[in-house]
């Protein structure tokens, strides 16, 4: 499958080296409803149907009006990744993400089951996402959510109840939640976040609010970026003994999005503590993670904790930029993705968000070629009715919720990053014409 800027003439084939070709010609068998989904030999596949998102609706007519309503949501706003390949599943992306948005304002990590809560990292991509395609006051409102949810201190729980009634159960907090939000605040300021809080002052109170627990949280749980913090789970979602890199990458990024945010919000003291922080924090994590900048430092492997010191989320360093392309190399799969982490589970199977982690870090870094890469393999594995799935099994088949929140909202990230490079190049060469 190539990449092709539409009418530019530019076509680049994905190297085999980093992308297998997916299964072909796979089929889905609904077997009842709500019942897992089977594709090819008779293996348990996905755990959503093609009308995930309307499955409550009995009436085909209000199954026609919502489809009509999305569209016109998506007209109002723009599709990053026009006029490429890749359109089609930016658009898809796009209209998951709506779908997967609760009337509360909460966004969804996936399609039903144990995915439908909201996690701060899923909602804070999520949001960014929205923006980035013109729709910010639905990404405003997804973050808005977790400003009445704070616990004491400024944490944020692992996940909740999209009615914003509580917490499914009694899984542990996670500190990279904090990190995410703060970063997703910060990066929403270059997109008109303070626009419009100028003009919805209750939003910028409730915003605020949240940004004020989510950057006391980071600053107790570091002693202000002097040391490294308590341990909770990160993305992998497993109890660990040890800080991750998966864990205080955020952390970081955190810091410097609150310092962008709050000097928005003209409140230089509260950015001034968050810079400082970040300047301290940095070389703390630089020195217990490297040189090899595996999981846990000087072990775990490596895994897609690199990708988060990586642009846009932080400033490159040399080894971590080694750390990073090693991590892709070792955690390659079969399937033609990554798994989360070199020392994954070696049952073959590909993970769309990382995958689509490290196409955002390629994007946003002036790789586009490995970007493209990376999004072409993406839009290979997608469902028939064009959702990125949670993971791709050994033999090519998706796997888990599809769509999976952090994916879409990745895939719609790198495409607009991918954009932005494209734009810069064309400027440049115009300003060198005359």
């Amino acid at each position: 499958m190539a990449w092709a800027d539409r009418g530019a003439g530019r076509v680049t084939r994905p190297d085999r080296r980093w992308v297998l070709a997916a299964g072909a010609g796979l089929a889905v068998a609904t077997i009842t409803a709500g019942a897992t989904h089977v594709w090819g030999p008779g293996v348990p596949r996905l755990h959503t149907a093609p009308d995930w998102y309307a499955a409550h609706l009995t009436n085909r007519g209000a199954r026609a009006e919502l489809d009509l309503l999305n569209q016109e949501w998506l007209v109002s706003g723009s599709v990053p990744g026009r006029g490429t390949d890749i359109e089609d599943m930016v658009r898809s992306a796009l209209l998951d993400l709506r779908r997967l948005t609760a009337p509360s304002g909460a966004l969804a990590a996936g399609a039903g089951m144990k995915w439908n809560y909201s996690w701060p990292r899923d909602a804070a991509f999520g949001a960014l996402a929205l923006a980035c395609a013109g729709h910010l006051e639905e990404a405003a409102a997804a973050l808005r959510f977790f400003a009445p949810l704070q616990l004491p201190g400024g944490g944020l729980e692992s996940r909740y109840l999209l009615d914003g009634s509580g917490v499914p159960d009694a899984r542990p907090a996670q500190s990279d939640g904090p990190g995410w939000v703060l970063w997703a605040l910060g990066s929403l300021t270059a997109i008109g976040l303070g626009r419009l809080l100028e003009a919805q002052p209750s939003l910028a109170v409730d915003l605020r609010r949240l940004a004020t627990g989510c950057l006391d949280h980071l600053l107790t749980s570091t002693s202000a970026g002097t040391t490294l913090p308590v341990v909770t789970a990160d993305f992998w979602e497993v109890e660990q003994s040890r800080a991750s890199l998966g864990l205080v990458a955020p952390m970081l990024a955190g810091l410097r999005g609150a310092a962008t945010f709050f000097t928005t919000l003209d409140d230089p003291g509260r950015a001034a503590r968050a810079a400082s922080a970040a300047a301290t924090f940095e070389p703390v994590i630089l020195s217990h993670f490297g040189p090899t900048f595996q999981r846990h430092g000087d072990r775990g492997g490596r895994d897609a904790g690199t990708a988060m010191l990586m642009p846009p989320f932080t400033d490159e360093q040399p080894a971590v930029l080694e750390a990073w392309l090693g991590y892709q190399h070792g955690a390659a799969r079969a399937s033609g993705g990554l798994a989360p982490g070199t020392d994954w589970w070696q049952h073959g199977e590909s993970w769309t968000p990382q995958t689509a982690l490290v196409a955002f870090n390629a994007a946003s870094s002036g790789r586009a070629p490995l970007a493209k890469q990376w999004l072409t393999w993406l839009d290979s594995i997608r469902t028939p009715w064009g959702s990125l799935p949670e993971k791709v099994l050994n033999d090519g088949a998706p796997a888990g919720p599809a769509p999976l929140a952090w994916t879409a909202a990745l895939v719609v990230l790198a495409a607009y990053e991918l954009d932005r490079d494209r734009q810069i190049r064309t400027d440049s060469v115009a300003n060198w014409v005359r």
